[in-house]
């Protein structure tokens, strides 16, 4: 390594990375590294917010400033869709979450001798980082964790544990897996838990799905001003406000097209928002997913209508795909490799696609634009605040 070598750019892992290629954990853009490894602090490095930031897995990036959250999240799409040949006619603002807005996670948890542990695993490790501070996750859901771990330092069982958390609009749903429920001080300490903590709903798997063991009326979450039924485990967008961007965004850009099909459409999220002016048509695969859907557009009027349909498998044809004017997609993470190349087939003129992945996004956006789209918008987000996790929304016109 040369002598004051300056960090250029954050790796898509969170490493610092030289112009010369060398990667460097925990450095930021700016930082000068010496030919001893010492890295001395540039301009973008601060102080981390947390106190577990150097150890818990949930963040790799507490210590760069906004203006390189930023840039790294931007980067990272920019760069997989120039890596297929492709340049957005029009790059808009990054979107990035505020602290503390994280409406949903996963935690883990495990009894030990002198109690329990309850958080995030470490980075790139199996160990549990027991959280005395969350700088990321809603208060609410933060407010939880020393009764959590009260809780299971008397009660738990052996072995691990993961803890599901969401804000539903009746407060806390909670899902506790491998949590033995056995004899009736360990019953009534989980029902007192429910109670105490005013929780929305708490499950309990063991082994054979999640089970609600308390619901005292049924749990919704509000998408687009409609009450929707909530399964257990069901997906949201990490925060409302990243929610509610994309949903604006996809409205906005498809104000002019009728007939509307949203693909992977889940609880409705995209489905409910684009129903103004229009009849929108939701396809998903998961069944729990699919009814609350359903449900939720039996409100709507006539506008809304659901589709029990695993697009991985059957994607809508191009025969089908005509039917609609404008189409939105939504996929996991492996994108939705099959379904687009459907799209490309069809007469479809104007496609908004989110994504959680960039890579499988350009995979697909090479795809259109091998049919004739230009990638017309682009809008990073970065709603998993100091992760190198990054989404983004856009639109494809013909």
């Amino acid at each position: 390594m040369n002598e004051g070598d300056i960090i250029v750019r954050i790796a898509a892992k969170g490493d610092g990375v030289t112009a010369s290629g060398v990667h460097v954990k925990g450095a930021v853009p700016g930082d000068s590294v010496l030919a001893d490894g010492t890295v001395e602090s540039g301009p973008h490095r601060v102080s981390p917010p947390c106190q577990h930031s150097e150890r818990c897995g949930g963040c790799q990036l507490q210590h760069a400033d906004e203006e390189t959250l930023r840039d790294f999240v931007t980067a990272r799409v920019l760069n997989a869709a120039q890596g297929q040949g492709i340049e957005p006619e029009h790059l808009l603002p990054t979107h990035l979450s505020p602290p503390r807005s994280r409406r949903r996670a996963t935690l883990h948890a495990m009894r030990t001798q002198k109690g329990a542990v309850v958080g995030f695993r470490e980075g790139r490790a199996h160990t549990i980082v027991d959280l005395a501070q969350c700088e990321v996750l809603h208060p609410e859901l933060v407010s939880l964790i020393p009764s959590l771990r009260s809780l299971i330092a008397e009660h738990g069982g052996r072995g691990g544990m993961d803890i599901g958390m969401a804000l539903s609009d009746q407060g806390v749903d909670l899902s506790l897996t491998n949590m033995p429920v056995e004899g009736l001080a360990a019953t009534e300490a989980l029902l007192d838990f429910t109670r105490d903590h005013r929780l929305a709903r708490l499950s309990v798997d063991h082994g054979f799905g999640p089970e609600p063991v308390w619901e005292p009326e049924p749990v919704t979450v509000s998408l687009s001003g409609i009450a929707v039924p909530m399964p257990v485990g069901a997906f949201l967008q990490a925060t409302v406000d990243a929610e509610a961007r994309m949903v604006e965004d996809a409205t906005d850009w498809l104000s002019g097209a009728g007939k509307m099909v949203d693909l992977f459409s889940g609880l409705g999220t995209f489905t409910l928002g684009l129903r103004e002016g229009r009849k929108t048509l939701g396809a998903e695969a998961d069944h729990a997913a699919h009814l609350a859907a359903k449900s939720a557009a039996a409100r709507t009027g006539g506008q809304v209508f659901a589709m029990h349909r695993d697009l991985f498998r059957n994607p809508l044809q191009p025969a089908e795909l005509n039917n609609f004017e404008a189409a939105l997609l939504d996929p996991p993470r492996a994108g939705a490799k099959a379904q687009t190349a459907q799209i490309a087939e069809s007469a479809l003129a104007h496609v908004v696609y989110v994504s959680c992945n960039p890579l499988s996004w350009s995979r697909d956006a090479a795809t259109l634009a091998k049919a004739g789209f230009r990638l017309a918008k682009l809008r990073p987000v970065g709603q998993f605040r100091w992760s190198t996790h990054v989404e983004l929304v856009s639109l494809f016109v013909r």
